[in-house]
């Protein structure tokens, strides 16, 4: 029901109230009705009081009569005012608690007596509240009349007691039935509007406003008596004492509805707990007030009646601050209950003695609260409307929280850069998928030489690249539903395949035919080389991070075997890891124990076949598994803490050497890393060292390769490599051609030579694909360019005739000599070596990981 409509409605009832009510009180006295409670005189009289003891009796009038008796309160009533009532006329007597009720009518031929208690009253009750007994003489044969209550509650309670004509239904009826039909009808259209406006869980104020119109209505029905007409037994003295109860549930009902309807926040925390408190108190004292057996009737009728004028002074300052405070449900409850308000304290005054007996205020009581039952309804539609649109904002606000929730988990679950899942998003499906013993493999990608795009193209190009790998692996898998694909690290990508070996299979051969996918940047087409290692869940891991370890470990073959292949997980890798994790455990006290040693590979002139210096090959001389080349464990050292240290004691080893050798060694050849050259005082510390040995620079030469050049230290590196250089230390370009702008770095680098990579001296007799003019072409350059050209890898003495046809000045190789330790050797060696560990252990760590070379 729209709010419009309620408003209408209101206005309609509301008229006819208003016009019910001016009619009611304009008729409420009658001609022919005798009033005879102001004449009335009282005294008290024991029980078994006699017609003749009743008559003679001393009554006092004139408010000097007693309010109630002990047992027996008697009235003596003016009889001559009843000459014009014919015969069974009725007296009507106002509603009150007792335990009998007794009426003495003297007669001209005698006296008659009629005498009831509370459950003998059924047929006794007439509208508006009273109860009826028929006198069947004339008024004018009547000598006396007298009421009398045995128990009787407080006489100044009664407001009515008079004599009319013994007609059926008298005006009086008619406006009471009038009144109490609209009444019910208001109300019970309330009623029903209230619990159909709203489904589901209702709030506080429309269950509080519920219940009050429920009590208010059983209260209208009680009070007139019109319940009687259903319950006919439900009049008198039980009438009176459930319309305490519903007085004081009435009371504590509509206190709750007000501070339950008002906006939240309007009214101070202390004015609602006052309101509950009253509320309480009503509701008991109603109970209280009923039970006039154990408790004074007068005391707790008192009572009751402060509380509803405690109540009705709470609201009315609650109203003025909520009205101050801008509420809006606070006018329509003031146009709703300022009547009621008023009418109650008009009962009030009343009820205390302070103003007559009457039907007038008790009519307007209940026109009163039908006339709020309508303006309340509409104040609840409004507060619904008011809450719907509250709903709606919350239901906006919930659903831009979902989205933005939404946008967030997708974040949290997303690589920024690629679109595709993300470490979390991985291990959370993987996770998921364990738990469901779902069987699936699980793939790691790797983009090889990314640093190489990253440092040499810059990280626009290799963020082009990670997206085009990203995009070419999300086309392929798209072949295998419920395929996940993740960035999981820089440029690692995890793909998470469910299904059986053969999707595996199938999925990784699609895989491999991505190797060589061509991808665009800077105007040039570039090939794709993918690293590429798998494991499976369950046979292969049952945990997350134990498969991601082997297909890493399987990655990581893929990478040891020349890169751009595909590895599946193999247990011996994981043996292998275990081993060189065991040589990671053993390296420190390797150095300690003196086990590093250095061997030296001659380097000899090709043309006249004289040593002129050699190469410091590193070999580990293992307590358990004998001589190991740096193939067996250099990888795994240089990625751990404890090749910073190995790479002090090399320098030591060879700068050791070279002073005990003497001119034997000639120029004795290191590799260095970018670690080793990088920082501000990497030169410093080599200048430092030589110095301490008391070793020439020009005996040292440093060997880097290309990818030295390409370390992101690469400024700091140069700088140090042109103070060595400039200090005399000689400095060597190793594996040249196998990298990338080695124009460039012979024309940047304070290179003095320019090692051939043994790759290229393998190929150089071969009379088909060979790599004859490669050489040839770097012996040019580097004799171009006044290079000293050093071929490594000469096997055969045909490869060393064709390169000093070339040109080349030098050479390295089995050929001319294997490794080997320097000349000195046995126990003078074995100290010697642990000499060098232990002044090592007293010098702080370089920051320098050794570079060795397999022989």
């Amino acid at each position: 029901m729209g709010a419009a409509k309620v408003a209408s409605d209101i206005k309609a009832v509301a008229l006819a109230l208003l016009m019910l009510l001016a009619g009611l009180m304009s008729g409420t006295a009658s001609a022919a009705t005798i009033d005879l409670r102001r004449s009335a005189c009282g005294a008290i009289l024991p029980d078994g009081s006699d017609a003749a003891r009743v008559v003679s009796a001393p009554y006092r009038c004139h408010g000097q009569e007693p309010n109630r008796g002990a047992p027996w309160l008697w009235l003596r009533l003016d009889a001559s005012k009843l000459g014009a009532l014919p015969p069974n006329w009725d007296i009507l007597i106002d509603q009150t608690r007792f335990d009998r009720i007794a009426l003495l009518v003297v007669g001209r031929d005698g006296s008659m007596r009629i005498e009831r208690s509370p459950d003998e009253l059924r047929g006794h009750g007439a509208p508006g509240g009273l109860l009826r007994f028929v006198i069947p003489l004339a008024g004018r044969d009547v000598r006396g009349l007298y009421l009398g209550f045995r128990n009787i509650d407080e006489l100044y309670l009664m407001r009515k007691l008079e004599a009319r004509p013994g007609v059926r239904m008298t005006d009086g009826d008619i406006r009471w039935l009038l009144l109490m039909g609209l009444f019910t009808g208001t109300l019970l259209s309330a009623l029903l509007y209230n619990l159909v406006i709203h489904t589901g869980q209702r709030p506080a104020f429309q269950r509080w406003y519920l219940l009050w119109v429920s009590v208010a209505l059983a209260y209208g029905l009680v009070w007139t008596n019109t319940a009687a007409f259903l319950v006919p037994w439900l009049i008198g003295p039980l009438a009176v004492r459930l319309n305490l109860v519903l007085v004081g549930l009435m009371v504590a009902a509509g206190n709750m509805f007000f501070f339950a309807v008002i906006e939240e926040g309007v009214l101070p925390r202390r004015f609602a707990m006052a309101g509950r408190t009253l509320s309480i108190a009503g509701a008991v004292l109603g109970f209280l007030a009923a039970a006039d057996g154990w408790l004074p009737p007068g005391i707790t009728d008192r009572l009751l009646n402060y509380v509803i004028a405690a109540t009705a002074v709470l609201i009315a300052l609650s109203s003025g601050i909520a009205a101050r405070r801008g509420s809006r449900v606070i006018w329509f409850y003031l146009i709703g209950w300022g009547p009621v308000i008023g009418v109650f304290l008009a009962r009030l005054t009343r009820n205390l003695g302070f103003a007559p007996q009457n039907d007038i205020v008790d009519m307007a009581t209940f026109a009163a609260l039908a006339f709020e039952a309508l303006v309340l309804s509409l104040a609840i539609a409004d507060r619904f409307r008011l809450i719907r649109q509250e709903l709606e904002l919350a239901r906006q606000r919930r659903e831009i929280d979902l989205a933005e929730t939404k946008t967030l988990r997708l974040a949290a679950h997303t690589d920024f850069l690629t679109g595709l899942g993300n470490r979390f998003a991985f291990q959370q499906q993987a996770h998921e998928w364990m738990v469901a013993d779902r069987a699936f493999s699980l793939f790691l990608v790797d983009v090889d030489f990314m640093k190489d795009v990253n440092d040499r193209l810059g990280h626009a190009v290799g963020d082009t690249l990670l997206q085009h790998v990203g995009a070419v692996l999300a086309d392929t898998a798209r072949r295998w539903p419920g395929t996940q694909i993740a960035r999981i690290g820089g440029d690692e990508f995890a793909i998470l395949c469910p299904g059986t070996q053969r999707d595996e299979i199938a999925l990784a051969d699609a895989a491999i035919g991505l190797q060589g996918d061509v991808w665009h940047a800077e105007d040039r087409d570039r090939p794709l080389s993918l690293s590429i290692g798998s494991a499976r869940f369950p046979e292969d891991a049952q945990a997350v991070d134990l498969l991601y370890q082997n297909a890493d470990l399987a990655l990581y073959t893929a990478k040891r075997l020349g890169r751009g292949r595909y590895t599946r997980y193999d247990p011996l890798q994981r043996s292998l890891r275990d081993l060189q994790i065991a040589f990671i455990d053993d390296a420190e006290l390797a150095i300690e124990r003196g086990e590093f040693l250095l061997y030296m590979q001659p380097i000899v002139s090709l043309d006249t076949g004289t040593v002129g210096g050699h190469e410091a090959l590193l070999r580990w001389d293992h307590p358990r598994h004998g001589l190991l080349p740096p193939d067996r464990f250099a990888d795994v050292l240089v990625a751990e803490r404890i090749g910073l240290m190995i790479q002090e004691h090399v320098l030591e080893l060879a700068l050791g050497a070279l002073r005990e050798q003497g001119e034997r060694l000639g120029v004795l050849s290191v590799n260095f890393t970018s670690a080793q050259l990088a920082g501000p005082r990497g030169a410093r510390e080599v200048l430092d060292r030589l110095a301490h040995h008391g070793v020439a620079p020009d005996r040292l030469c440093v060997e880097v390769t290309e990818g030295v050049m390409l370390d992101r230290a690469a400024d700091s590196i140069l700088a140090n490599l042109r103070t060595l250089h400039d200090a005399g230390v000689c400095i060597a370009l190793d594996d040249f051609g196998t990298g990338y702008a080695s124009l460039v770095h012979l024309r940047q680098l304070p290179v003095d030579r320019i090692k051939i990579d043994r790759s290229f001296v393998a190929g150089i007799d071969e009379s088909v694909g060979g790599t004859l003019a490669i050489v040839h072409a770097i012996v040019g350059l580097g004799r171009g360019l006044g290079k000293v050209v050093v071929a490594e890898g000469i096997e055969t003495e045909v490869q060393a005739h064709r390169l000093r046809q070339l040109g080349c000045q030098l050479g390295q190789g089995y050929l001319y000599g294997h490794p080997a330790p320097p000349p000195a050797s046995g126990e003078a060696d074995r100290a010697r070596r642990r000499s060098v560990a232990q002044e090592h252990g007293h010098r702080p760590n370089i920051p320098a990981i050794p570079r060795v070379t397999a022989a």
